[in-house]
């Protein structure tokens, strides 16, 4: 089990610097990235079990509790620092607590994702919207957070074909890596998440991970927070050295009639050079 933010995973002090007791993590590293412990180095990062791992809150009128559908980790080389992001399943908008009608009826996609002190959140109605994404301090909405996170009790690295296909005919979970970086900005992310969708072809020994949605960085970018150049997106890949991405974004679709409009939709897939990872997670 992930302890709280505040307490130190191995009972001691390290490098690392947590910038706020019960705030979600950003970590400083040590000079060059360099430690004996694995809970220093940032690219060390067990999977999650994400049946088992989820973000509570306190607020009186609202004790939310949301699941961890990924995680994003964002580092910037420059700085020497790292910023876990957790992105969590999506609910429609609603009248929470309300006698009947539950449901709005100008109903949207309600999605969070969390990193430092903030949440973004995605608002998604059928067209576009001025509030499809804002960021607030994360206490503002719902109370502080507390992560209640579980790494997975005992996980084993894919690098096979013949491994990942045992394990995926055993319906054993699995969890999936995916590394990307921008040397000009010396940003690099690594991409967690849930594989839901597996596909394998027996006879060419090929096998394709198809998940999301995730939390995808724009590492391009320095000028903005890194919390401002997150978009929601799925991730495909079926080699070790590249992923497929399709980002949700306005979208210009064409009526029967002829006429167009935007709408949010995932399109304008991209390929990227990455180091892709897959775990078979187990329990007890």
């Amino acid at each position: 089990m992930i302890p709280p933010l505040s307490e130190n995973q191995h009972g001691k002090p390290t490098r690392r610097t947590f910038i706020k007791a019960g705030a979600l993590s950003i970590c400083v590293l040590p000079a060059h990235a360099a430690t004996a412990d694995p809970a220093g180095e940032p690219t060390v990062m067990p999977p999650l079990d994400y049946g088992l791992s989820f973000i509570c809150h306190t607020a009186p009128f609202n004790s939310v509790r949301f699941w961890v559908e990924s995680r994003t980790r964002i580092l910037d080389e420059r700085a020497g620092t790292w910023t876990d992001f957790y992105q969590c399943g999506a609910c429609k908008s609603e009248n929470t607590f309300a006698e009947r009608d539950l449901f709005m009826v100008d109903n949207y996609d309600f999605l969070p994702i969390f990193g430092g002190d903030d949440v973004l959140v995605f608002r998604r109605p059928a067209c576009i919207s001025e509030k499809y994404r804002t960021v607030k301090k994360a206490a503002d909405m719902w109370g502080a957070p507390s992560l209640k996170l579980k790494e997975a009790s005992r996980h084993e690295e894919l690098g096979t074909w013949g491994a990942i296909a045992c394990a995926t005919a055993d319906a054993i979970p699995l969890v999936s890596h995916t590394e990307i970086s921008a040397a000009e900005t010396q940003l690099r992310a690594i991409i967690e998440c849930p594989v839901k969708t597996m596909n394998i072809q027996p006879e060419k020994e090929q096998y394709q991970v198809d998940t999301g949605p995730i939390a995808f960085p724009d590492l391009t970018r320095r000028d903005v927070p890194p919390i401002d150049t997150l978009s929601l997106a799925f991730v495909a890949f079926n080699a070790p050295d590249f992923a497929d991405f399709v980002i949700e974004r306005p979208t210009l679709v064409t009526g029967d009639n002829g006429a167009t409009h935007q709408v949010y939709h995932y399109s304008n897939p991209i390929s990227m050079s990455a180091k892709n990872r897959l775990f078979a997670v187990h329990r007890g």
